[in-house]
């Protein structure tokens, strides 16, 4: 039938085909939106952490900015900000009490208890994995170092807003760690825990907030995780 069609009315053949083509593909889009994957999972994290940031005055670190904003949000709420970050970053933006400094944050000097906010949004996981984000050292507990180098930074009274994957505990390098339930109480070891959220991805692939077992017992993807965030204050050294 196709041959015949395509022999007899080809203007008409090409015409049809095109249209199935059409339908076809915006079918296959369709569906593959509706696989859980990653989208939106920035929308989550920046909406969370710009949401728990406080009022200046004061100093804060925005580690590992990326082409996030927050650090220019932390400005705008009256704080003196330094962002730091192993690659330079572009903003289409200047702000005088926002400064940045290219550099790595285990090697830098820099005074210690002096910042009253620290943003770690999605950066942690990164450290001292190769291949990803400038990184070029290989230090298999560089997320930890991170954590305990950022503590020793902050007031005594400071606030971090971290964001991390979460599921069952997994490394895949050079993208990324996933934080569960061996690793996780690992980085937060140096801080007491003010609030926490869970985020996990359902069937229509929409993010929808789940408690901390479910989210941590949730078998990773490369792609697919899911978000822990966190409110977090330094412990006191007699703690």
């Amino acid at each position: 039938m196709k041959t015949l069609l395509k022999k007899r009315f080809p203007i008409l053949f090409y015409f049809l085909r095109s249209i199935k083509n059409k339908v076809t593909g915006r079918l296959n889009s369709s569906r593959s939106v509706r696989l859980p994957n990653l989208v939106g999972d920035r929308d989550v994290e920046w909406s969370w952490i710009a949401a728990q940031m406080p009022l200046g005055p004061g100093e804060a670190l925005d580690f590992g900015p990326g082409g996030s904003h927050l650090g220019f949000i932390a400005a705008q709420r009256g704080f003196s900000v330094t962002a730091i970050d192993l690659e330079p970053v572009h903003w289409p933006y200047v702000n005088s009490r926002l400064q940045f400094v290219q550099g790595d944050i285990l090697k830098l000097r820099l005074p210690k208890e002096h910042f009253d906010l620290v943003i770690n949004c999605s950066t942690i996981e990164h450290v001292g994995l190769t291949g990803r984000y400038g990184v070029t050292e290989n230090r298999p507990n560089g997320d930890l170092e991170g954590m305990t180098r950022l503590n020793e930074l902050m007031k005594q009274d400071g606030l971090m807003l971290l964001t991390i994957p979460v599921g069952r505990d997994t490394i895949f390098a050079p993208q990324h760690r996933v934080y569960g339930e061996e690793r996780l109480p690992k980085l937060l070891e140096k801080y007491i825990i003010e609030k926490k959220e869970y985020w996990v991805k359902d069937e229509e692939n929409r993010w929808i907030s789940v408690n901390e077992k479910e989210a941590l017992d949730r078998q990773p993807l490369r792609l697919l995780y899911g978000l822990g965030c966190f409110a977090l204050r330094p412990k006191q050294n007699d703690l």
